[in-house]
């Protein structure tokens, strides 16, 4: 909308085009794409089907990014049904799937693990511990990867752990633990000093109990007296370094049943007057057990864990050749945290042999939400490498996939005092010998909690991606790495708000605020046309499309609109090199808050496309646009300008449970307005809006 005659206090938007001031140059179809997942059972054919694909890509997006839900359901994953398992009598071990089966691969399963030490996780797995699943035949063991075998270095450097966290501090004197094979020869007893081992892991420190410390142990049920006089604690930790060597209830055959540490049950409390161990520790199948947490999991499993109540992950066959890709290459996962290093490499030679073209492979997903320390991680990391470059030595790699955070992540501190997650990995694989297998650093983005989502937190997320963009790079990130966020949307949980034109607001501002940061893609997490379902926020989906019970799209939502402004209207919608340049408002709230963002791409056809997000969810805002040179001075949009509009008049969400809808719901509007010095621009209250034309 413009106005030429002022009969509103209209304020300025400044682009500073000077050429040496531009701050990235993306290709939009490599730096725009859109996340797929594990989704419901029986549902990726007509995900990924004729009817569906049509209507996804409508929305813009370029490349696919491919999530593993699986890391985050502490499961193995089988990318391809179709493989070996190690103990080939028996059928069950470590899965390696096929890297030359024939047929295709429609779709994927995670599988659960029987050596699991977590009761609860991020995925969507139910599960428990069996550290204290009351069953003395079960038992948690480390993953064998970790062992010195497969490092190369002694196990003290990995020091292997358990927690058990008993809800509040209480008084403990004495521990049980009933030992499998193989067993800890040297370890720890160990309670936390602060206030949240887990939630709060920089402020505190593990501290031994008076008789916690326990050489050349011998395994067996084993009752130690910790200390004469109580310890009041919530977390105790049981830190292991150095393994019996002997072999589990799998055998010898296999050198991954014989490292590591194995627990069959663990027991926690005091030794009273009479001499008898009285136990804290609620013993259950279920997740009403005391929670337990684990440093690792040995990912050994048998067919019969297969995880279908999860639902699916898409088959690769099924995504390469469903058109999602337009072509592109892919950004593909390996399991690492609950896997093997030869599955990862069969399935790069899998996709290699097929002709998939591979942008990055993403190294395991979210080790931080799963407590791994960064030196496993990173262990990890470097054996996966060697892995798949053996197969290939030009795949590039992809780490560490953080969750979604808007800061430095804390851990527990190290002999040095370092709580930084990501400074100590990176350190890992300096020392190591591998910087150069991080190829690019890729994370998540979810800034807001979804049970409290107010207006005002549209303001914070410009500052929310500088922050964490330069929090990396302060942690030892080298400024020539690039950045991608490979799953990203409003927040962690469906929300009202994912219904709401806020939704389409928050969306051109992050990926605004993301590109002009320096980053080199983002991909919008969740492709799939999945229907709502309700979260804390209430009834939402992730996604960009409202759909029946059967997948058909029934309407698009807030975020379609705003993907089809970034992909279609910001940018030109081609493969060619965009130039990324600083723009800034001077528009305020009596907070000091910038209520109208403004990011500004010069495109390869000449024109500069200029995407504003009006914040101020009460009053339009009147502007003037200027661009400046420093060595030429101001210049100003020319006649013709596009205009395209998106806004409460294009699109009102109708919250109803499971029944909401839209109304109405778009298009964006478009308009053509004049340009020149002295034009004002109106922005219509809680808006996108495009101006794109042609500078002089």
């Amino acid at each position: 909308m413009l106005l030429l005659a002022s009969t509103l206090l209209a304020q300025q938007v400044t682009v500073d085009i000077t050429p040496a001031h531009a701050v990235n140059l993306i290709s939009p179809v490599r730096a725009l794409g859109a996340g797929v997942d594990r989704d419901p059972l029986n549902s990726v054919q007509k995900l990924f089907g004729p009817a569906s694909v049509p209507q996804m890509l409508s929305a813009g997006w370029g490349g696919v990014s491919y999530r593993l839900n699986t890391e985050l359901s502490i499961q193995a994953w089988h990318w391809n049904p179709a493989g070996a398992w190690s103990d080939v009598s028996n059928q069950q071990g470590y899965f390696v799937g096929s890297a030359n089966s024939s047929g295709t691969i429609q779709r994927s399963f995670g599988y659960n693990l029987p050596h699991r030490g977590v009761t609860a996780n991020q995925g969507s797995s139910g599960g428990y511990s069996v550290l204290d699943d009351g069953d003395l035949s079960t038992y948690w063991k480390s993953n064998p990867y970790l062992s010195e075998h497969f490092t190369g270095e002694s196990d003290a450097l990995h020091g292997q752990w358990v927690v058990v966290d008993l809800g509040s501090r209480t008084s403990i004197n004495a521990i049980k633990i009933a030992w499998a094979n193989p067993y800890a020869m040297n370890y720890q007893v160990q309670y936390w000093t602060g206030s949240d081992a887990f939630n709060d892991p920089a402020n505190g420190q593990w501290l031994n109990f008076p008789n916690g410390v326990i050489a050349s142990g011998s395994g067996g049920t084993v009752t130690l007296q910790l200390s004469t006089t109580p310890v009041h604690a919530e977390f105790v930790r049981l830190w292991m370094t150095a393994s019996s060597g002997t072999c589990d209830t799998h055998g010898s055959s296999d050198i991954r049943n014989c490292v590591g540490y194995a627990i069959s049950e663990i027991y926690l409390g005091n030794i009273n007057k009479r001499g008898e161990f009285v136990d804290l520790v609620r013993h259950r199948k279920n997740e009403n057990q005391t929670l337990t947490y684990c440093s690792s999991v040995d990912p050994w499993h048998t067919p019969k864990e297969i995880a279908k109540d999860d639902g699916e992950q898409p088959g690769f066959d099924l995504i390469y050749s469903s058109g999602i890709t337009r072509g592109l290459p892919m950004t593909i996962p390996v399991a690492m945290l609950y896997d093997n290093p030869d599955n990862a490499a069969n399935e790069i030679a899998y996709l290699e042999s097929k002709g998939y073209a591979i942008k990055y492979v993403e190294m395991g997903e979210e080790p931080d939400g799963q407590f791994v320390l960064p030196e496993d991680d990173a262990a990890l990391y470097i054996e996966w490498a060697n892995a798949i470059h053996a197969v290939d030595p030009r795949i590039q790699l992809a780490g560490p996939v953080f969750q979604g955070v808007n800061d430095d992540i804390p851990i527990w501190p190290d002999a040095q005092g370092n709580t930084s997650w990501f400074t100590r990995f990176l350190t890992y694989l300096n020392t190591h010998g591998h910087a150069q297998d991080l190829n690019v650093m890729t994370y998540e983005h979810y800034p807001f909690n979804p049970c409290s989502i107010p207006w005002s937190t549209l303001y914070q997320e410009p500052q929310i991606v500088a922050h964490v963009f330069n929090v990396w790079q302060q942690d030892g990130l080298p400024a020539s790495t690039a950045q991608e966020i490979t799953e990203y949307n409003l927040a962690y949980d469906q929300s009202t708000r994912y219904m709401q034109t806020y939704a389409a607001l928050w969306h051109a501002d992050f990926v605004g605020s993301f590109l002009t940061a320096g980053g080199q893609a983002a991909y919008y997490y969740q492709y799939e046309p999945l229907p709502m379902y309700e979260g804390c926020g209430g009834w939402g989906t992730f996604g960009m499309f409202d759909v029946d019970d059967r997948y058909n799209i029934k309407q698009d939502v807030a975020q379609y609109f705003s993907a089809e402004l970034l992909t279609q209207e910001w940018a030109q919608p081609v493969d060619a090199m965009h130039a990324v340049y600083p723009a800034a408002s001077d528009i305020k709230d009596d907070k000091g808050n910038v209520l109208v963002t403004a990011y500004a791409l010069e495109r390869p056809d000449g024109q500069w496309g200029l995407l504003l997000v009006n914040k101020d969810h009460h009053n339009e805002h009147s502007i003037f646009v200027n661009f400046h040179d420093a060595a030429s001075g101001d210049h100003y949009f020319q006649n013709g300008v596009s205009q395209i509009t998106f806004g409460p008049d294009q699109y009102s969400w109708h919250a109803d449970g499971a029944n909401g809808y839209a109304k109405p719901d778009g298009p964006a509007l478009n308009s053509t307005e004049a340009g020149g010095k002295g034009v004002e621009y109106v922005l219509p209250r809680a808006s996108v809006v495009v101006l794109r034309g042609t500078v002089r």
